[in-house]
Order: structure tokens, then C-alpha cells, then sequence
């Protein structure tokens, strides 16, 4: 019998135990640098997506430093806050789907630097038209777009 493949919004409640905190190991400390790291749970992620107003926005780089701050450590694993956020925002797409009316805002996350993560759910052209329509200007850079706000 097969098995029912899990909702989204069933995967941003699956902890799986985190958060939990770790010593970096040295191949990680590499890349990400030193000390000690948390790896969130998937609903942390939402819950500061979920905080982000219209017309503001937020980097993943950013909700790592919160993570970080909150847990008392030195970072935010990159790689799970990423992969959380990700499911945070087809949560949200999901609940939108059945009907719901408040969801996470996902299209204010941004990736480093300010670009649109075209993973999202509707990819660009859904995560450009519900910026520009709270106010915020899309720069396309060759094949990626990036919220102006952020442009140096």
C-alpha cells in the first residue's frame, strides 16, 4: 500500500528534532566559518517570514542572524534555513490554494543579495507581480532579478 505522501503544510510541522545546536565541523568552518551553529526547525523559518510587513523584505541571510541571535550561537546552518524557507513558501502557496486568506508572505524572502528565488511557488512572475504591486521595483541582472531595494 503505498504511502501518502506528505502536505506542505505538514512538512514546515516536521521538526525532526531541530532546532539543535552544533559544534561546526572543520570541512563547514571552511566555508561558513567557525564556533557553533543551529540548524532551525522548518516553523522558526516561517514564523520570521511571517513577520516580514508589506513593504518590507528580508534576505535568508538575515533570517540566519535572527536564528542566530535567538539560539545564542555563532550562525544559522545556510543550507537548512534555505531548504526551510522553501517549504515555508510552498506551505503558504498551499494554504492560499485551499483558500486561506492570512499566509506567510513568502515573496518578501529574498535570497542573498536581494535576488527573487525563482524556486518559489509561481517563480518570478508571480513573486515579481506581488512585489511591484506592494511598491518595490525588480531589476533583472542577465537571467536574475533582484529587488532594487537592494542594488548597491
Amino acid at each position: 500500500m503505498a504511502r501518502k505522501k506528505a502536505t506542505w503544510q505538514e512538512k514546515l510541522l516536521d521538526s525532526k528534532g531541530h532546532p539543535s545546536i552544533m559544534p561546526v565541523s572543520e570541512k563547514m568552518s571552511q566555508r561558513w566559518g567557525s564556533g557553533t551553529m543551529v540548524i532551525p526547525a522548518p516553523i522558526e523559518v516561517d514564523e520570521i517570514m511571517g513577520t516580514v510587513r508589506k513593504g518590507q523584505l528580508i534576505t535568508i541571510d538575515e533570517i540566519r542572524k535572527l536564528l542566530a541571535a535567538k539560539h545564542g550561537v555563532d550562525f544559522a546552518c545556510p543550507i537548512t534555513t534555505g531548504i526551510f524557507a522553501w517549504i515555508a513558501a510552498h506551505a503558504a502557496d498551499e494554504a492560499e490554494q485551499e483558500g486561506k486568506k492570512r499566509i506567510t508572505p513568502y515573496w518578501r524572502t529574498l535570497k542573498t543579495g536581494g535576488e527573487l528565488n525563482k524556486k518559489y511557488p509561481g517563480g518570478i512572475k508571480n513573486l515579481k507581480a506581488r512585489l511591484e504591486a506592494e511598491g518595490h521595483s525588480i531589476v533583472q541582472k542577465r537571467k536574475r532579478f533582484f529587488a532594487s531595494d537592494y542594488l548597491g
